[in-house]
């Protein structure tokens, strides 16, 4: 799998939720799980800049959910796995960050993983060429108007 590890939780969100939560509950039956933190889920503030005086300013805020967990496998071996998303399910935060910690750990089972995260890097990659066709378009050709402006000076 040639995916970097920070889009794992991106290629999993194009996923449906309950598909993704029975796979890293099929692949950690056999495994302890400690939550690192409890999986929360709430707003955040979405921090940006403003262009024309560069000082940052609140947008608003996002739904968050962030999960961590360790797992420990039977040979004594620990992996740490966590995610944090623009959603508000906490539940699934966990499950993606469990299937990170297998992805990451090679941990058995870390094929069938890797394979929802393929198939939802492709979805995610047809939804972003699906998303510049149609910025492409809707894009106007602002030229035009300076055309006229010069023509209403003369």
């Amino acid at each position: 799998m040639n995916i970097s590890r920070n889009d794992w939780p991106s290629a999993l969100c194009q996923l449906n939720a309950a598909e993704i939560k029975q796979v890293a509950a099929t692949l950690s039956r056999d495994i302890e799980v400690r939550d690192v933190v409890l999986p929360q889920a709430g707003l955040g503030l979405l921090s940006l800049t403003d262009g024309a005086f560069h000082e940052p300013f609140y947008l608003g805020e996002i739904p968050v959910a962030r999960a961590e967990v360790i797992l420990k496998i039977a040979d004594g071996r620990e992996v740490q796995g966590g995610t944090v998303l623009v959603d508000d399910r906490a539940q699934l935060a966990r499950s993606i960050a469990i299937l990170d910690a297998v992805l990451a750990g090679k941990l058995p089972g870390y094929e069938q993983a890797a394979s929802l995260v393929e198939r939802g890097n492709q979805m995610r990659i047809q939804n972003m060429s699906e998303r510049r066709q149609m910025l492409a378009a809707t894009r106007v050709d602002f030229s035009l108007l300076e055309q006229e402006d010069d023509e209403d000076a003369e």
